[in-house]
C-alpha cells in the first residue's frame, strides 16, 4: 500500500515533558485521515514537525515514499504541504488577497499585481466551493470566512496535503457542516486532508482512517467506518467516557441575577442586545442559545463590565452592577468564563500559576502587604493541575502561551469553578476539550448549581444546553424569543426559535 505520508518512530521532547514519544504515522493518498487524542496528546506537536515548524529528536519522514529533511514551513510547502494551525495567522486589516498572496506577491515590474492575485483567488474560491470575496478585509468577516481564507492560503501556494489544526474550535454549527463539505471536495480534486481533532460526530462524518495518540504515545490506528465513538472515545482517554450528563432534578432558589430592559450595541453602533430580561435562579442553570451573532457576545460582556450598557439594570443579588467595574463584579460575587479564553481568559506572556491566581493576587493568602507569595502562588497551581488534569511541561511555571489551546481553557475552567462565585457567566466553557475534559467540566459545572450556584450557560453546542441546562432561553437578533424547560426541550423546535421563525416564552 502506498502512502503519501509517512511519519516513522517520531519523537520530539520538550524541557519537562515528552511531546511525541515514538509515534508512527501513515497516511494514505486523497484520504481523510484523523489524528484524535486528549488536549496535550501530541497530536499538534507532530503535525508542527511535518509542517516543519519543529524538527524531530529522533525518527524519519517520508513524502511520497522518498525522505524528506523539513527544516522550515517554506520546506513544508515546496513539498506540497500546507497547513491551517488552530488560530489563524492573519493580517486584520489586509484584504483577502493580501493575506494570500503574502510572501509570494506577483508583481508588475516594481509593484505588486493585485488585480491578478485577486482574479486567481476568485477563480480557487470558485473551483471548490469556498465563496470568499477576495477584496473584503479579514476583519470585517466572519470567523467561518477567515478560515476559508486559511484554506485558500494552502491552495495558493499548491498544496496536495492539508493540514487542519482543531478546524471547528471557533465555528458555528452551520460553518462546520459547510466545512466538512469543503474538506469531501478537497479529496475529490485529488487532496489529502490531515485532520487534527478531538470530536468524535465530526470524525465519523467526513473521516476515512483514524490514529489515536495518548500522552504522547500512539494507541493505534482503526478505520472509521467499522470503529464505533464509544470505542475511539475509550482509546484516546483510556477509560469508558459517558456521552451524556448525569444530574438530578434542580431546586431553583432566589433569584441571583436578574436582567431588565437591558440594550447594548454592537462594535458597528447598533443594539445588539434589545431590551433584553432574564433572571437566573440559585441552584439553576440556564442556558442560552442562538446562531452565532443574535447578540451573546454583547450581552456577556455587558454583564461582565467589558462593553457598557446602553440602557437598563443587571442586578447580581439584588444590587445593581451595571455602571460598576470589572474588578468590583468579580469582587462582588461573579465569575466569568470567556469565550475568547486569549483575549478575556489568559495573559499569555504570564505564567500557568499567575493567570491561576489572577483574581485573587492582592488578598492573602496570594500575598502579604503587596508582596506575593509564590510559594503558595505556586502551591495553588499545583492543586488545580492535578485537580482538572492540565497538562503542562514546567507545572506552574510553564508559560501559559505555550500550552495547547484546550489546556488553556481546562485552566480557565479551574480557576472560575476553584472559586465558586455565587453567579456563573460560563460562555463556550468546553470549547477545544477532549471528551473526557467535557465529561469532567460538566460534572463541575452541575456540582456548582447543586451548590446553590445561580449559573448562565452561553453555548454554541445544542448538544451540551439540552444535556446541561435545567432551563434553556434562546435569543434571536438581541432578543428572548424562547424559554422553555430543558426537559422537554426538542431540537427541531430549538432550531425554528433560533432562526426566528417562531417565539415561545412559558
Amino acid at each position: 500500500m502506498a502512502f503519501v505520508i509517512e511519519m516513522l518512530g517520531i519523537t520530539k521532547d520538550f524541557p519537562g515533558i515528552r511531546a511525541n514519544d515514538d509515534v508512527t504515522l501513515q497516511v494514505e493518498e486523497r484520504s481523510i485521515h484523523a489524528l484524535l487524542g486528549e488536549n496535550g496528546a501530541g497530536k499538534s506537536t507532530l503535525m508542527s514537525i511535518l509542517f516543519g515548524l519543529y524538527r524531530p529528536d529522533a525518527g524519519l519522514i517520508k513524502v511520497r515514499g522518498k525522505e524528506a529533511k523539513i527544516g522550515d514551513p517554506n520546506v513544508a510547502n515546496a513539498l506540497g504541504i500546507g497547513m491551517v494551525h488552530q488560530h489563524f495567522k492573519l493580517v486584520h486589516n489586509f484584504t483577502v488577497t493580501e493575506n494570500i498572496i503574502l510572501g509570494l506577491e506577483p508583481r508588475r515590474g516594481l509593484v505588486v499585481d493585485r488585480k491578478t492575485a485577486s482574479r486567481r483567488v476568485a477563480e480557487l474560491s470558485k473551483l471548490y466551493g469556498l465563496n470568499v470575496d477576495p477584496d473584503s478585509k479579514i476583519e470585517d468577516i466572519s470567523v467561518g470566512m477567515q478560515q476559508r481564507v486559511e484554506i485558500l492560503k494552502m491552495l495558493y501556494r499548491d498544496a496536495e496535503i492539508l493540514i487542519f489544526d482543531e478546524p471547528t474550535a471557533v465555528l458555528t454549527p452551520q460553518e462546520i457542516h459547510e466545512l466538512m463539505g469543503i474538506m469531501k471536495r478537497l479529496v475529490k480534486e485529488g487532496k489529502t486532508v490531515l485532520l487534527i481533532t478531538h470530536k468524535l460526530k465530526e470524525i465519523k462524518e467526513v473521516a476515512d482512517t483514524c490514529t489515536v495518540l495518548r500522552r504522547g504515545r500512539l494507541i493505534g490506528t482503526v478505520p472509521v467506518a467499522e470503529t464505533s465513538e464509544e470505542r475511539m472515545a475509550e482509546m484516546m482517554v483510556g477509560r469508558e467516557v459517558s456521552f451524556h450528563v448525569e444530574k438530578g432534578a434542580a431546586h431553583p432558589g432566589e433569584v441571583l441575577l436578574e436582567v431588565q430592559g437591558l440594550n447594548v450595541r454592537n462594535p458597528k453602533g447598533l443594539l445588539g442586545v434589545k431590551n433584553l430580561s432574564l433572571q437566573v435562579r440559585a441552584g439553576e442553570i440556564l442556558g442560552l442559545c442562538g446562531i452565532d451573532g443574535n447578540g451573546q457576545t454583547e450581552l456577556i460582556k455587558a454583564l461582565t463590565g467589558l462593553a457598557p450598557v446602553e440602557s437598563g439594570h443587571i442586578l447580581l443579588g439584588g444590587r445593581d452592577i451595571a455602571s460598576t467595574s470589572i474588578k468590583h463584579r468579580l469582587d462582588a460575587g461573579l465569575g466569568h468564563i470567556p469565550e475568547d479564553r486569549h483575549r478575556h481568559g489568559l495573559i499569555l506572556d504570564f505564567s500557568l500559576a499567575e493567570n491561576l491566581a489572577i483574581h485573587s493576587y492582592n488578598r492573602s493568602p496570594y500575598s502579604h502587604f503587596g508582596v506575593l507569595d509564590r510559594a503558595v502562588i505556586g502551591a495553588n497551581a499545583g492543586r488545580l493541575i492535578e485537580e482538572f488534569d492540565v497538562r503542562c511541561g514546567q507545572g506552574g511555571e510553564t508559560p501559559a502561551r505555550s500550552m495547547s489551546g484546550g489546556n488553556q481553557q481546562k485552566a480557565i475552567v479551574a480557576r472560575e469553578i476553584d472559586r465558586s462565585p455565587r453567579v456563573m457567566v460560563v460562555a463556550q466553557p468546553t470549547r477545544g476539550l477532549d471528551v473526557g475534559a467535557i465529561e469532567y467540566i460538566h460534572k463541575r459545572i452541575v456540582a456548582e448549581r447543586d451548590n446553590g450556584k445561580a449559573i448562565l450557560l452561553v453555548s454554541l453546542e445544542l448538544d451540551e444546553i439540552m444535556d446541561v441546562s435545567d432551563r434553556i432561553a434562546v435569543i434571536y437578533n438581541g432578543e428572548i424569543v424562547g424559554l422553555i424547560d430543558a426537559a422537554g426541550a426538542d431540537e427541531n423546535e430549538l432550531g425554528l426559535l433560533m432562526s426566528g421563525s417562531k417565539r415561545k416564552v412559558a
